[in-house]
């Protein structure tokens, strides 16, 4: 029997669950044998708590003619580099969102044997090399740092100094970001979605992963609707201690235009990852009327506040004290994510962006 228990409420909610090691899914389902869309899909229904298992292939199944999918086309960069301290410290460095004035928040990260760990005794103003010539600059801690009152540093606001292009120069040096129960490096193809038409994701928005050309072919189809947003993530998912950060989106007029008409005519929107979900609701006012819009939203989402653009949520599965879990309620009420979580355990779903899948409806 899983340990799933929940904490006393708070601004943000969580779950203290323990996730046995042999549920993190270490490498991608094309190295088990599987295709992409074959992945294991958990559908749970809030409004009566009905739970099916399927394959994600036959997600169709579960929807109808009318529904909106919205969709985050953002690519994921090779995100990580190898840097060294002036002292010789090897460390890894891990871009997380390119800020105005060319500037980025990024994280120094310690390699180990079971992968990196946070390093935390950087110092202001302190220039580390990168390879092919290049450093980056640390010029202060970024201030949710300041804001989570901790001494200790995970984010710094940087600048790089490159010999090309950023992109070009992360395609040449860089790799993507991994962590410790991912066993191996994957290339960069395995950590792009095939809606992936804008590179600037620090990490893959992994609820989209599992689609495929063919998959998005029967949906449309069968009249189901696809509606595109651009929302650049950041390294790895927050705390419940840590104060957000700001990540960039962008919601075109059009998508704006569908959302608002399914809403209209009481149909299902369903978001295709929690990064979709922060990027509406940036835009989406207390009528729930959606904008078009653009820029850097630090948005964080409780049960405190409603979600109002979104009936729906396609999402992975998420690890005990991570901050998506506020926004799960927010969507479900508390008690059908502790219920859900409670299967998807018993079922022995994967976690992590290699992982199973979670579609979760009225």
């Amino acid at each position: 029997m899983y340990n799933f228990q929940t904490t006393t409420p708070k601004t943000v909610n969580n779950f203290e669950f323990e996730l046995p090691p042999h549920l993190e899914a270490s490498e991608p389902p094309e190295a088990r044998g599987l295709q992409r869309d074959q992945v294991k899909l958990m559908v749970s229904h809030y409004g009566s708590d009905c739970i099916a298992h399927t394959q994600f292939r036959k997600i169709g199944c579960h929807l109808s003619a009318g529904d909106l999918l919205v969709i985050n086309c953002s690519g994921t960069l090779n995100a990580a580099l190898e840097a060294r301290r002036a002292d010789g410290t090897r460390l890894e460095l891990h871009l997380s969102t390119h800020l105005p004035a060319n500037l980025w928040s990024v994280e120094l990260r310690e390699p180990g044997e079971n992968g990196t760990t946070p390093f935390y005794t950087a110092l202001a103003g302190e220039s580390l090399c990168l390879p092919g010539n290049g450093r980056v600059t640390l010029h202060t801690p970024h201030n949710s740092q300041h804001r989570s009152g901790s001494k200790q540093v995970r984010l710094w606001i940087a600048s790089l100094q490159l010999p090309l292009p950023v992109h070009d120069y992360l395609a040449a040096f860089g790799f993507p970001i991994r962590y410790s129960y991912v066993n191996q490096a994957w290339p960069a193809a395995y950590y792009q979605t095939v809606f992936a038409n804008e590179l600037g994701s620090a990490e893959m928005p992994s609820a989209g992963r599992a689609f495929t050309t063919e998959l998005i072919t029967q949906l449309v189809a069968k009249g189901v609707q696809i509606a595109p947003l651009i929302l650049h993530t950041g390294v790895a998912s927050l705390e419940d201690h840590e104060p957000p950060y700001e990540e960039y989106y962008r919601v075109p007029a059009a998508t704006a235009a569908l959302v608002n008409r399914a809403q209209q005519q009481g149909k299902r929107i369903i978001a295709v990852g929690t990064t979709v979900i922060r990027a509406l609701e940036t835009v989406t006012d207390e009528n729930k009327t959606t904008h078009a819009g653009s820029g850097w939203t630090d948005l964080l989402i409780t049960p405190q506040r409603s979600i109002r653009s979104a009936n729906g949520l396609l999402t992975g599965l998420h690890e005990p004290h991570a901050t998506h879990f506020a926004m799960l309620q927010a969507l479900t009420g508390r008690q059908h994510i502790k219920l859900t979580y409670q299967t998807a355990l018993a079922h022995e779903y994967l976690w992590h962006e290699f992982g199973d899948l979670h579609l979760i409806l009225p």
